[in-house]
């Protein structure tokens, strides 16, 4: 039996051309057996920020570039800012980001592979249905984004994915309450870099 199904959320990184942060191409079938494999070989299940986020971390296998960069006075006058949905059923925030043009793409050295419990995503579909809702497949756990990035650890989630959250799943969350001292390291990591998009 799988371990692992790309969910929905995460298709946006192949489907969306305007989707900030890391972009995929390589063919999504064969991403999920890569990631089984590496999962298989050993590559754990690492806790994430509530009890139905894991991560696994593998090197990067495709030719996904990083999907942000720290911020430096030579690049500061790139940024641009908006307000933004991940879906249509979610509220609209506001963002800043690297246009894709302007910032010279720089491989990836791993990839943080996102998944929240089976459980976790039927619940956040209750909430707030999609229009083109899709039957959730009975693997445990759902790739829900992959993030792109030099480091083999994780690093801070974007502090408006934080307040969202403790927000609750009827506003695109996952309902868990805010971590005031994970918000402040949030802040500290986001205000020196931005989502390339």
């Amino acid at each position: 039996m799988a371990t692992f199904f790309l969910d929905s959320f995460a298709k946006r990184q192949w489907e969306d051309a305007n989707h900030a942060g890391s972009r995929m191409t390589w063919d999504q079938e064969d991403f999920v057996r890569r990631v089984e494999e590496a999962h298989a070989a050993g590559a754990p299940l690492r806790d994430g920020y509530a009890p139905f986020c894991k991560h696994v971390f593998v090197p990067n296998f495709t030719d996904a570039c990083v999907g942000a960069e720290e911020i430096t006075d030579a690049n500061r006058s790139l940024l641009e800012s908006g307000y933004q949905k991940r879906r249509p059923e979610e509220l609209a925030v506001l963002a800043r980001w690297f246009p894709r043009a302007a910032v010279p793409p720089r491989r990836a050295q791993f990839l943080d592979i996102i998944c929240y419990s089976r459980e976790q995503i039927l619940k956040e579909y209750e909430a707030m249905p999609a229009e083109d809702a899709q039957p959730v497949p009975d693997a445990p756990w759902g790739i829900i984004s992959i993030k792109a990035q030099d480091e083999d650890g994780e690093t801070p989630m974007q502090p408006i994915t934080m307040l969202r959250n403790a927000l609750g799943r009827e506003e695109g969350g996952s309902g868990v309450t805010l971590d005031k001292a994970k918000y402040a390291e949030a802040v500290d990591y986001w205000d020196r870099h931005a989502i390339i998009q």
